[in-house]
């Protein structure tokens, strides 16, 4: 069983080394496709292999992808972004897994850590599809009546890939997601999601503004499900709040609290919106609700956010008032700092 080691790198001095000294000598072939780097990117690459190509970026990882997978000739290729890597537990539960592994196997999914910064992850971990089979052969299945499988075989392993990055990489995301949209006029129902979830967890007040603009045009173009309209509602509700609209933030969160289990970030909103206002016993009332509710986009909307906000109103309102209504809010103020502080991610996604 032979794994060919597949990046595309761009400007990944900072985290390039890390990667490749966890993972490299794990695998047969190293392929690296750079996209444009200026720094020593190539260079750092060139110590570790000759299979060093260039790509002409596009906005398109799908493309650069497509081309360096092109560029492998293992039995399978296992795809890294150089900002991860793996640690010496998890160096020997690869290479035992290399071993170990079925041929029929044809896509192996790893957990997927992030002890630090986030981009759209909402637990400690999740599982995401990192080793592809290179050449898929086609398997007959069912006693009778068979058919040829259509869906590959996926094995879930217990490998963890650590990704700590330099620094998000959310503007260059939300700039491929501009392009990609005002180029074609839509996106997939998948990356509208992406989009979404990314402009809320981690967009400036200019980039959810501009996320805010197109989906006004996606909701008026045409029915979309209940989860989805709810986030792109959610983004807009929240760039209205940010823009002090207050008109704006009354239609897309009246849109939202019309359904039976109104999702977290909508909840919070409202609470944000409040609190900002000084309207400290609403704002609580809807924060209180935010941890009520579960997420769509952000976890921490129905979690520790939502619990700090509880707290944040609750000391306001104890200063607002004296005696034994102001010792209850200053109990319940601490109540859910405590609450907030003890939180925690969920283990996996």
């Amino acid at each position: 069983m032979t794994v060919s080691l597949c990046m595309i790198v761009k400007n990944e001095e900072k985290v390039l080394e890390r990667c490749l000294e966890s993972v490299a000598d794990l695998c047969d072939e190293v392929v690296i496709v750079d996209t444009g780097s200026t720094d020593s990117t190539k260079s750092i690459a060139a110590r570790y292999t000759s299979h060093v190509y260039d790509f002409e970026w596009c906005d398109d990882f799908s493309a650069a992808r497509n081309f360096a997978f092109s560029k492998c000739t293992c039995d399978y290729i296992y795809s890294a972004d150089a900002d991860e890597y793996l640690d010496e537990d998890n160096r020997i539960q690869f290479k035992n897994l290399i071993s170990a592994l079925d041929p029929a196997v044809e896509i192996v999914q790893m957990h997927y850590y992030e002890p630090g910064i986030s981009d759209v992850l909402n637990s400690k971990s999740e599982y995401r599809p990192k080793l592809f089979k290179r050449l898929r052969a086609f398997r007959w299945i069912d006693p009778v009546h068979e058919t040829v499988a259509a869906d590959p075989l996926v094995f879930d392993s217990d490998v963890v890939i650590t990704h700590e990055p330099a620094e998000l990489h959310t503007s260059r995301d939300f700039s491929i997601f501009e392009k990609t949209y005002h180029r074609d006029g839509c996106l997939s129902k998948r990356l509208y999601a992406m989009y979404a979830r990314e402009l809320y967890k981690n967009g400036t007040p200019s980039e959810i503004k501009r996320g805010a603009d197109i989906f006004r045009d996606v909701l008026s173009g045409g029915e979309l499900d209940c989860d989805l309209l709810s986030m792109l509602l959610a983004v807009m509700a929240k760039d209205a709040r940010l823009s002090k609209n207050a008109p704006g933030m009354l239609l897309y969160t009246s849109r939202l609290l019309a359904v039976d289990d109104p999702c977290a970030e909508v909840c919070f909103e409202l609470g944000e919106f409040f609190y900002e206002n000084g309207e400290y016993n609403d704002a609580a009332l809807w924060y209180l609700n935010a941890s009520q509710q579960s997420p769509l986009m952000d976890v921490h909307a129905g979690g520790d956010a939502a619990l700090r906000g509880l707290g944040r109103s609750y000391a306001h309102l104890s200063e607002q008032t004296d005696g034994e209504e102001s010792d209850n809010y200053r109990d319940l103020a601490e109540q859910y700092e405590k609450q907030a502080d003890e939180w925690e991610l969920p283990e996996e996604g």
